[in-house]
């Protein structure tokens, strides 16, 4: 029988992945927030991370564990920002320009929520790992 000494590690460690995952996709929002034209035409569009729980071995309750990853990155559907700028090298022919439908409040409001949920999975893999080491030594006694 394999015991895991350290439960809820490894749901933490796979959650703090998904999170690294976003951290990146919300920085990559935020440097594009002004991104007029990509290599794909139009301006940038909103990234958006898409999470799914997997529940492993549900049927051990000796191994079961559930883990968090990323089930994809989305693109957002929001309308573009629309401006009037005549000169701007992207305008059309009404002088409109087309902004990243990206609102950097939001992205910031987001990467303190995923800051956030790190710190909340590295609590956990601390507590666990206190909780090994303490019962690390009660066998030693």
């Amino acid at each position: 029988m394999n015991i895991n000494i350290l439960p809820g590690a490894d749901s933490a460690a796979s959650a703090l992945q998904a999170e690294k995952v976003r951290m990146e996709v919300i920085s990559q929002n935020i440097a594009n927030a002004n991104t007029t034209s990509t290599d794909k035409g139009g301006p940038y569009q909103r990234q958006v991370v898409r999470f799914e729980t997997i529940m492993a071995n549900q049927f051990d309750p000796h191994s079961a564990k559930a883990e968090v990853r990323v089930a994809g990155i989305e693109t957002d559907d929001r309308p573009f920002k629309v401006m009037h700028q005549p000169g701007h090298p992207d305008a059309d022919a009404d002088g409109m320009v087309k902004y990243p439908n990206v609102n950097v409040h939001e992205e910031m409001a987001d990467l303190i929520a995923s800051s956030r949920a790190m710190e909340a999975n590295l609590s956990i893999i601390r507590t666990a790992r206190q909780m090994a080491m303490q019962t690390l030594a009660i066998g030693k006694n």
